[in-house]
């Protein structure tokens, strides 16, 4: 057999405008919400050297971490979710609800949880330090305690449209807290810099990068501030981001964080690498009909894994239309564990590297979300930013353009506007308790229920 022709740029190209019937090629190069060109065609040209993001390291033994969420009130369930996780499959927890509110409900939750082998992070919002101190009574002074507060009272005061306190005084009060614990709990992590609130409203991939990458610098001097060292500070923070059904930009978002992190903390003398926890979109759920999520969700964790992120977060596929039941939270376990070890998405690192379309795209939202990151801090940093806002009123563009595209038909929705069950089969959960009314301070990044929207739109 002969040797296979290699291909040239410019016989797809006549080939293309063969097939375009001599309209322009251009019309083959679409742009995202942050304005970025992705085209139909990558080469080496495009891809420039091969990009490697691998994760920092494994999850004890594992690919990554799967995390799990527990939401309750009740102590007793609280237990009996965090147990039944940890006993098939998940690795640590994130735990929510009104069992943060005190020490004695929240040992309770966590009856019979090691600390030291178990994470558990905590999702109280401006409560975080609260709540903080409420788990570090519950490791009652292990010092191989592995805590995490979780403390991101940025994402919270931009949800909640203000804060019963100056916002400034709420990352004063985090840092405390962190510095106060950290001498008795030396494996505790701190904080959280989140850009999943952005996702959540509609905002676009470089928004979410750059108000994650503002909220991680604002905590850092924070913590310096209230007396950490500066590499302490570092350590004890994670970073988070959403992953949707759209993999490839999902894990390429994932892959840009990570060289967000690096050219913020090289300049500080820090070569830390980056801990990213990604979380799968609730904005991508349908309600009405939950069971194609299942796939949406499959799709944001292989984005995760290939992403490289170190922790992964599937929520329940029935999580738009209330509290997952016990079978939707062992689906969301055993996704993970298919990914992780039936289709072994972690055996290799960072399997999108050298890549030509995946390198450049990893690179274009890297410095899209860099220069957004500039942006805030041009503004005066990220709390200044949102007290103006400034940062809102361009989600709030990027959310009606969500909006519109989605209306419009342009992005099908298999179950949502395509191909739709005119009777779907229920899925059980438990009502979700009422979110209070935003405070009113500034203009909230208000979740956007985009799919269970569109459903609400066909019917």
């Amino acid at each position: 057999m002969g040797a296979f022709r290699t291909p040239t740029r410019e016989a797809w190209e006549a080939a293309a405008r063969k097939a375009l019937k001599d309209r322009p090629l251009e019309e083959l190069t679409r742009r995202d919400p942050d304005g970025l060109a992705i085209a139909l065609l990558y080469t080496a040209d495009d891809g420039g050297e091969a990009l490697c993001a691998p994760r920092a390291a494994d999850a004890d033994g594992r690919a990554w971490d799967l995390r799990m969420t527990v939401e309750a009130d009740s102590p007793a369930e609280a237990n009996a979710e965090a147990l039944a996780d940890l006993q098939n499959g998940a690795a640590s927890l994130l735990l929510s609800g009104a069992v943060l509110a005190d020490p004695d409900p929240l040992v309770a939750a966590l009856q019979g949880v090691a600390l030291e082998l178990a994470p558990v992070g905590l999702g109280a919002g401006l409560d975080g330090p609260d709540a903080a101190n409420a788990l570090a009574v519950a490791a009652k002074g292990a010092p191989r305690a592995r805590l995490m507060f979780h403390m991101d009272p940025l994402s919270a005061f931009a949800v909640c449209g203000g804060a019963p306190r100056p916002i400034a005084e709420h990352l004063t009060l985090a840092a405390n807290t962190a510095a106060r614990h950290a001498g008795a709990y030396p494996e505790a992590d701190f904080f959280l810099a989140s850009g999943q609130v952005v996702h959540e409203a509609g905002g676009s991939n470089a928004q979410e990068l750059g108000f994650a990458a503002a909220s991680a610098l604002a905590y850092l001097k924070a913590g310096v501030e209230a007396g950490l060292p500066l590499e302490r500070a570092a350590r004890g923070l994670w970073l988070g981001l959403t992953v949707d059904a759209v993999y490839f930009d999902a894990l390429a978002k994932v892959r840009a964080l990570r060289r967000i992190w690096a050219g913020l903390t090289a300049p500080l003398g820090l070569t830390l690498p980056a801990r990213i926890e990604a979380r799968s979109s609730r904005r991508m759920l349908a309600a009405r009909d939950p069971w194609p999520n299942l796939l949406r969700l499959t799709a944001a964790g292989f984005a995760g894994a290939v992403g490289g992120a170190e922790a992964i977060v599937l929520e329940g596929f029935t999580r738009a239309a209330g509290r997952p039941d016990a079978f939707a939270r062992r689906q969301a376990r055993n996704t993970q564990l298919v990914l992780m070890e039936e289709a072994h998405l972690g055996r290799v690192d960072d399997p999108a590297a050298g890549s030509w379309f995946l390198d450049a795209r990893s690179r274009d939202l890297a410095a899209a979300g860099w220069a957004e990151f500039r942006r805030i801090e041009a503004e005066g940093g990220l709390a200044a930013s949102l007290l103006a806002g400034a940062f809102q009123a361009r989600v709030a563009e990027a959310r009606a353009a969500l909006e519109t595209a989605h209306a419009g038909g342009g992005q099908p929705l298999v179950g949502v506007t395509r191909f739709i069950d005119p009777e779907p089969r229920p899925a059980p959960v438990v009502p979700l308790p009422t979110l209070p009314a935003p405070l009113g301070q500034i203009a909230p990044l208000s979740p956007l229920p985009l799919v269970a929207g569109l459903e609400e739109a066909a019917r």
